[in-house]
């Protein structure tokens, strides 16, 4: 298998970093990664697949600290969880068999819809209200939904839990929180063990991302108080539309230390030709 060039590699490794460190502050840190990685020229669903490890990582370990601190209620989250990790499978799985040239088309527009939500959206509410609608329906149809779309795309969706959870539920911020932690976390690892059984994982770029991911939501969890949401936000947003832009009206080739590296994952599941 051909290296990686290292100068790509410390730069991957850095924006997952900067995006550990967003996520522990305002959210969202998979719009840097994922269009960095498109950017860079690795292919759609490689990239999708590649940039799903870190965002693991990231999701599991915040899960481990709520638990820690007693703060998920197991009995009914679990059932959820399991919801969210076969959707989160499912959507890696039509992400895989989708043809390439779909994903350049449709990523660019959604990424401009998640940058647009994080603009809009508003802080929720710390207090708890009454449930807007069961348990039962909540863990059925909107956890399963968000999940799917994680599997398919990806970011924004501890945000998108988070607001369902409060909307839904009429739950707490914290008590959203720690629950949204859990159901992304499922839906993380359901579509990363789709990805990682159809070859398309970059290993060795997917471990150092996860890496620097790892560090910057360290980071981020330290200096979350100091800076907040209010002045990250706007630059999340607008390296976000950037690169939007970027990905509907520049092509960018696929780098050449990463194309036998693509070629080779492709080879063995070739997805429907377009």
């Amino acid at each position: 298998m051909t290296e990686l060039d290292l100068t790509l590699v410390l730069t991957m490794a850095a924006v997952a970093l900067a995006a550990g460190f967003l996520d522990a502050i305002a959210g969202g840190g998979g719009l840097l990664t994922l269009p960095a990685l498109l950017v860079a020229g690795v292919e759609p669903v490689a990239a999708l697949a590649t940039n799903k490890l870190q965002a693991s990582c990231a999701s599991v370990s915040a899960t481990v600290s709520f638990a820690r601190k007693g703060m998920l209620a197991w009995r009914p989250a679990l059932p959820m969880a399991a919801g969210s990790f076969l959707a989160g499978g499912a959507g890696a799985l039509v992400a895989a068999l989708l043809p390439s040239g779909t994903l350049e088309k449709v990523i660019p527009p959604l990424l401009i819809g998640v940058a647009i939500y994080f603009a809009c959206v508003r802080t929720p509410d710390k207090a708890e209200r009454p449930p807007r609608c069961s348990a039962l329906l909540f863990g059925a149809a909107v956890v399963p939904a968000i999940g799917f779309y994680d599997g398919v795309f990806g970011p924004g969706t501890g945000s998108f839990f988070l607001v369902a959870y409060v909307l839904f539920m009429g739950q707490s911020l914290m008590r959203a929180l720690s629950n949204s932690k859990l159901m992304n976390a499922s839906c993380n690892v359901g579509s990363l063990v789709v990805f990682s059984m159809t070859g398309k994982i970059i290993w060795p770029l997917a471990l150092v991302m996860a890496i620097g991911a790892i560090v910057g939501a360290q980071l981020g969890a330290r200096c979350a108080v100091r800076f907040g949401p209010g002045l990250v936000r706007p630059l999340l947003i607008s390296v976000c539309m950037a690169m939007a832009v970027k990905l509907l009206f520049f092509s960018a080739p696929t780098s050449p230390e990463l194309a036998p590296l693509t070629e080779s994952h492709s080879a063995s599941t070739e997805p429907v030709s377009s």
